[in-house]
């Protein structure tokens, strides 16, 4: 009975704490002890989310399509950057520092670069998208294959498997996982990058519309489009997790057992 409580508990106190939240932002801003010009109500922004709601769905739609194939490249890239760097100690040596190091290279001021080489079009959003999520990838994968069971790989070269089977019979399963947390990260920074490279230039888009309402000091709309790019971003990483599950059954199985002996 304890043990149920306290599960319940756990669910509800997300719940409890946004309540809160939401609860004192609508009290300091129906109050005035913060202006409304400054921070808009719950309400008003909700207002605000349905009266805009198809010009977002519009730009929406461009922001994830931009998202759509600069994360797709982006797995793709990852994918072989990280088989290079397991394949080859050198490649793993002169790579892996270069990875680093795009990752210490703020966003917002790459964009600016990007615009200027690539034009107002969909091929700078896309490029930035690929710089920002591919490292997830990567580097998750390579966790993965030099994760894998040192014992299964032996085994499997004994009997006479050429490095191609090795890779995919053990390398390559071993790493789903680590490809899939990966996955997670990057679907969220698509449309985080997606978003900062349309403020910088672009006809449409959630960045583009989320720029418009800033000049016209809307801020009931500009609270409605950052909760509603973190709402798209938390429901693709759901559906990754939904995606693992599918793909991934056996994990389910070794929960269960892993819960049952607790």
């Amino acid at each position: 009975m304890r043990k149920k409580l306290r599960n319940i508990i756990y669910k509800i106190s997300p719940v409890l704490a946004i309540t809160i939240i939401l609860t004192v932002w609508q009290i300091m801003s129906g109050v005035g002890i913060v202006p409304k010009f400054m921070l808009p109500s719950p309400g008003d922004v909700v207002v605000a989310f349905f009266g805009d709601f198809p010009l977002l769905m519009s730009h929406a739609g461009t922001t994830l399509t931009e998202a759509f194939f600069g994360l797709s490249l982006g797995i793709v890239l990852g994918f072989l950057v990280a088989v290079v760097m397991d394949r080859f100690e050198i490649a793993y040596k002169a790579i892996y520092p270069v990875l680093i190091i795009t990752q210490t290279v703020p966003t917002v001021a790459i964009a600016p670069l990007l615009v200027l080489w690539l034009g107002y079009g969909i091929l700078p959003k896309i490029t930035l998208i690929i710089i920002t999520s591919f490292f997830p990838i990567t580097i998750g994968l390579l966790d993965g294959f030099r994760s894998a069971d040192k014992d299964a790989l032996n085994l499997l070269k004994a009997m006479g498997a050429n490095r191609m089977q090795r890779f995919f019979h053990i390398k390559l399963p071993s790493s789903m996982s680590h490809f899939f947390a990966g996955l997670r990260i990057s679907v969220s920074y698509s449309i985080i990058g997606a978003v900062i490279a349309e403020w910088l230039g672009g006809f449409n888009g959630l960045g583009v519309y989320m720029t418009r309402v800033r000049k016209s000091y809307s801020y009931d709309k500009m609270f409605a489009v950052i909760f509603f790019i973190s709402f798209i971003s938390l429901l693709l990483m759901f559906g990754v997790t939904l995606l693992q599950k599918a793909l991934m059954p056996w994990e389910r199985e070794t929960v269960k057992k892993s819960k049952q002996k607790k």
